[in-house]
């Protein structure tokens, strides 16, 4: 079946949403917590939506409840409102609107603490690699069609650096949302590996790291090892491609999203791995509920909307008619 551009927007966000929620239940847990957390693993919301989750409960910063979103999702809605109200991206205008975010702001976060504490909606970050940027970059791949991928790459960075402005952060905000766009234009997997990976390349040749280029090589090899294994398992994963640092985070969220075939079956392997789980779950849940709308959990997604009430239908729609 074919879909429209704006199905295929309203599955990004739908993948985004729901991957953030399920992927929160094991974010942070170590192989052997997640185990003792949910002996059976999880399969998708684990508990009464709206409750806190139980290794939250009594939490000093947030009690996370089930269904709940993170600032992954909230700093993504930010950058949308900040393309709709601006019809361009600007690191200024994506700092306004992130200012008003108040999600995982504190010092356990230094990326967001110091953007937050700065108060300045022009702030550039001092460096920053991890994977902050690459979760709410999505709807600069909405905005621009695949076949500007200059403007893709320089709308990642100025979306990336109020709080993320190493290479590697860039790169990996370039990849994902090139591979949102790529995906929103109905292109195959393969198609939207290719083009992430070229602005991935395109962003470490512009903004180098004294490190030199790496992103697009870690997403090249992680992809190969997938399609030579006969299937892929949380536990194989985790012993290779642990998500608890950039160059495994962002680039195991695109390798699952050019093998796998569904938003659902992505996040709930994501989430099953632990680490930082809601980011890869979030990413590769957006890029596959652009490929494939109808592989977004329609159940799960009531749960999110009716927790969150972000009403992202219409915040896709009115940036389908941008795109357009």
């Amino acid at each position: 079946m074919g879909f429209t551009s704006t199905e295929r927007i309203i599955g990004c966000l739908k993948g985004i949403a729901t991957g953030d929620a399920i992927g929160k239940q094991t974010e942070g847990l170590s192989r052997l917590d997640l185990a003792r957390w949910y002996p059976n693993g999880v399969h998708g919301f684990e508990g009464a939506p709206g409750s806190i989750i139980p290794r939250y409960v009594g939490n000093s910063k947030h009690e996370w409840r089930i269904g709940e979103t993170t600032d992954d999702t909230e700093r993504t809605i930010a950058v949308a409102r900040a393309i709709i109200t601006d019809r361009s991206v600007t690191h200024r205008s994506v700092g306004r609107e992130m200012l008003e975010c108040r999600k995982s702001v504190h010092p356990g976060v230094k990326s967001l603490w110091e953007f937050h504490q700065a108060d300045d909606p022009a702030r550039i970050a001092d460096g920053h690699d991890g994977c902050g940027a690459a979760i709410r970059v999505a709807p600069v791949g909405i905005l621009h069609s695949s076949q500007r991928l200059d403007q893709i790459v320089t709308g990642a960075r100025e979306a990336s650096i109020p709080t993320h402005a190493g290479s590697l952060a860039i790169a990996g905000a370039a990849a994902t949302a090139a591979a949102v766009s790529a995906a929103v234009d109905g292109a195959r997997a393969h198609e939207v590996l290719r083009f992430a990976e070229e602005a991935a390349a395109c962003a470490e040749a512009r903004w180098p790291s004294s490190a030199g280029p790496a992103f697009a090589k870690a997403v090249r090899s992680m992809v190969e090892d997938f399609r030579q294994w006969p299937d892929l398992r949380a536990e194989r994963i985790a012993v290779r491609y642990f998500p608890d640092r950039p160059l495994t985070i962002v680039p195991l969220a695109l390798g699952l999203a050019s093998v796998l075939q569904s938003a659902e079956s992505a996040i709930l392997l994501a989430t099953n791995l632990g680490g930082d789980s809601d980011s890869v779950a979030s990413i590769a849940g957006g890029i596959l509920g652009a490929m494939y709308p109808g592989g977004v959990n329609a159940q799960w997604y009531d749960v999110v909307e009716s927790v969150n009430g972000h009403d992202l239908i219409s915040l896709a729609r009115n940036l389908s008619r941008l795109r357009h």
